[in-house]
């Protein structure tokens, strides 16, 4: 090519030809720069899963007049590339089908993110795909099954499951709510609510009917025919509430796969909703699958980043599990940035780059520290932190440094177990040894009623038995 340049009328000579060399040059560096800035690419689907070709998608990065658009391939893919790294927008759209759009996509530096998008037929309440493939068909007492993990495990699975729970039902449907049920409801006569609903459901067989007997069910502590009441809400009418409301009853009742399959049905319909995203990864945590699970909740907090609900859970996560992750990392990173008064962020942080460390790594130990003193500066009386703290300077055999905030921790927190162990250790390791046995002694006695505890809690939670309809009935499936 450089002969047919030399040698063509169009040669050039001096300056002009070693300005023609550096733009050759400068080129493969561009591309090469061009690929390592962040993109986004994913498949437009309908709601039973089939790609979309020729459907048209948007993107707008937000703050900023950046738009591009693009058309799906033959394959319903899409794709931008050389995005700037920020919070965007995107919107696909597709004659004959309802408009579908994600407020929020955070794209970080030199990140490659799919993102697919469900399209429901125009006009038409989205279908529920298929029949489920599991049976609800008792309850059993959770304290008779044994636990996977250590108590804290066991616990923690509980507590995210309730807390899955309280981001719904609080959006629920009260136009079936007759002036009758309501004085009922508003007196805590449960009873005679359900009554009357059961009454009015034969004469108005109608979903909001339903989900608002689900709800009085479960405050009668019949979870069995609350969570069939909440399926037939959600099938007669599969919305966003029903759907995770149906999906979160499962949950709480240790019922994790027919769970995931409730969530992962609700995500394909509403892509951009958080909590639907939150609930498919409270259910991974649920069966053990901690890496799925840490996936689906950072694709929730990239939906929408000012949301702090899925860095909470995250961090519970990691407080159960060692989870090592650069994308957990980056997602708290991001939640101390826009929230840097909250003290929780920070010592989640701090949590996440501690768990994510080389050993010989001073400068990020020296940043858990710094992060940890943040925390505990917003927050004093901030025990977890303190805790963590001791275990830093423990860590480094630094037993005299962790012991001041092991007893600050205690000081908070008295019934806190670990912090009791852990001072016992320092205390024995300083060559305290009546002081490190009066501790174990206290950590042994919590250690015993925190058991009895989990065991009430667990026993207060009844069990759904289900069974997987691709499976003999032989083949009942309980999971804690």
């Amino acid at each position: 090519m450089f002969l047919q340049l030399y040698n063509s009328k169009f040669s050039l000579s001096g300056s002009r030809w070693l300005a023609a060399l550096l733009l050759l040059a400068m080129l493969p560096l561009s591309a090469q720069e061009k690929a390592k800035l962040p993109s986004l690419h994913g498949t437009v689907r309908d709601v039973h899963g089939s790609p979309l070709p020729g459907a048209s998608v948007s993107l707008h990065r937000k703050n900023s007049t950046e738009d591009k658009s693009a058309i799906t391939d033959a394959g319903g893919s899409y794709t931008f590339i050389g995005l700037a790294d920020g919070v965007y927008s995107i919107h696909a759209t597709k004659p004959g089908y309802g408009d579908a759009a994600v407020a929020s996509v955070f794209v970080g530096a030199q990140e490659n993110k799919t993102l697919d998008i469900a399209l429901s037929p125009a006009a038409m309440s989205p279908q529920f795909f298929d029949q489920p493939q599991f049976t609800v068909s008792g309850v059993t007492d959770t304290t008779n099954l044994g636990g996977h993990g250590s108590d804290t495990v066991v616990r923690t699975r509980d507590s995210i499951a309730r807390d899955t729970a309280t981001l719904g039902r609080s959006d629920t449907d009260h136009s079936a709510m007759t002036p009758d049920i309501d004085r009922s409801l508003q007196a805590g006569n449960y009873a005679q609510a359900r009554a009357d609903l059961r009454t009015l459901l034969a004469h108005q067989d109608k979903p909001e009917v339903h989900h608002l007997l689900a709800d009085v069910d479960e405050k009668l502590g019949d979870s069995l025919e609350a969570v069939h009441e909440y399926q037939r809400a959600a099938e007669a009418d599969p919305s966003e509430p029903y759907l995770f409301d149906w999906g979160s009853e499962l949950l709480m009742h240790h019922a994790p796969e027919p769970a995931e399959a409730v969530f992962t049905r609700g995500a394909k319909l509403f892509p951009q909703s958080v909590r639907m995203l939150i609930g498919l990864g409270a259910s991974s945590f649920a069966r053990g699958a901690n890496d799925q699970a840490v996936q689906q909740i950072c694709a929730a907090s990239d939906l929408n980043p000012d949301d702090p609900a899925p860095y909470l859970f995250l961090g519970k996560m990691l407080h159960a599990e060692k989870i090592s992750s650069d994308e957990v990392v980056h997602r708290l990173q991001r939640f101390a940035k826009l929230q840097p008064q909250n003290a929780e962020a920070h010592y989640y942080l701090a949590l996440a780059l501690w768990k994510h460390r080389d050993p010989q790594d001073q400068a990020r130990v020296s940043q858990v520290e710094f992060e940890l003193a943040y925390a505990i500066r917003l927050d004093p009386h901030f025990a977890a932190a303190e805790l963590q703290l001791g275990i830093v300077h423990a860590d480094q055999a630094d037993y005299a440094g962790a012991i001041p905030h092991f007893e600050r921790a205690i000081q908070i927190a008295p019934q806190m177990e670990e912090a009791h162990f852990r001072l016992a250790q320092a205390y024995r390791q300083t060559g305290q040894p009546e002081k490190s046995k009066t501790e174990l002694r206290t950590y042994e006695q919590l250690s015993k009623e925190s058991a009895q505890q989990l065991e009430q809690e667990r026993h207060e939670i009844r069990q759904f038995v289900y069974t997987l309809r691709d499976q003999p009935p032989s083949s009942e499936l309980s999971h804690p």
